[in-house]
């Protein structure tokens, strides 16, 4: 049985990596008594796999997983049992049974969506302008780990969204396929916008078909 499970990181857990959130939800599935299929070989690990790596700092209103099961129980059991062993700041958004013979779920992903909320003033034309700029762009060269990139490949849609009590705030929809994942803070870096100076959550994950 193979179940996908949707589920928000909030508050203190902004600051887990991503191997600590795959361990908090093995330790949670466990508690759970959940009959989790393990992998072969010499160290057996349960089949658990997060759809993608939320860098530290960031909150989240849709991450996935998913996870093989070694017999099949009722998906509301699952939702229920896990409840109760999760922290406070992961809450279950939906529980689903998907076929067994999906791709692998990081394969999957195709773009991230977030809500970028800025913490500082700024002055809405000049930061709809600088939007507009790089929207307008064909190439925005920059580099990575020691090697050049184009990152507006890997944008696919900034809005600059003014409140009617005047604030403002950015949402955005990155890639995030295997090998090309752009990142919030790349594209604030250049807009001019401090990372230290913004609030970034992820609202969802989309998923090809």
């Amino acid at each position: 049985m193979r179940v996908r499970i949707t589920f928000t990181k909030q508050n203190a857990l902004r600051y887990i990596g991503h191997l600590d959130l795959h361990s908090l939800w093995e330790r949670a599935m466990r508690r759970a008594e959940l009959p989790l299929a393990y992998s072969q070989g010499f160290h057996p690990q349960p089949k658990i796999s997060l759809a993608a790596a939320l860098p530290l700092g960031f909150s989240s209103r849709g991450e996935v997983l998913d996870v093989r099961l070694k017999e099949d129980i009722p998906i509301e059991n699952i939702s229920k049992q896990l409840t109760v062993s999760l922290p406070e700041d992961i809450k279950i958004i939906k529980v689903e049974e998907v076929a067994e013979n999906l791709p692998a779920l990081q394969t999957q992903v195709l773009s991230a969506a977030y809500d970028v909320k800025l913490t500082e003033p700024v002055e809405t034309s000049e930061l709809t302008r600088k939007v507009e700029a790089v929207m307008k762009s064909e190439s925005i060269l920059r580099e990575r780990r020691g090697k050049s990139y184009d990152l507006r490949p890997l944008i696919e849609m900034i809005s600059v969204i003014t409140e009617p009590n005047g604030t403002v705030w950015l949402k955005m929809t990155l890639a995030a396929r295997e090998g090309a994942t752009g990142r919030p803070e790349e594209v604030l870096s250049e807009l001019g916008i401090e990372s230290e100076t913004t609030y970034v959550e992820r609202t969802r994950l989309i998923f090809q078909g």
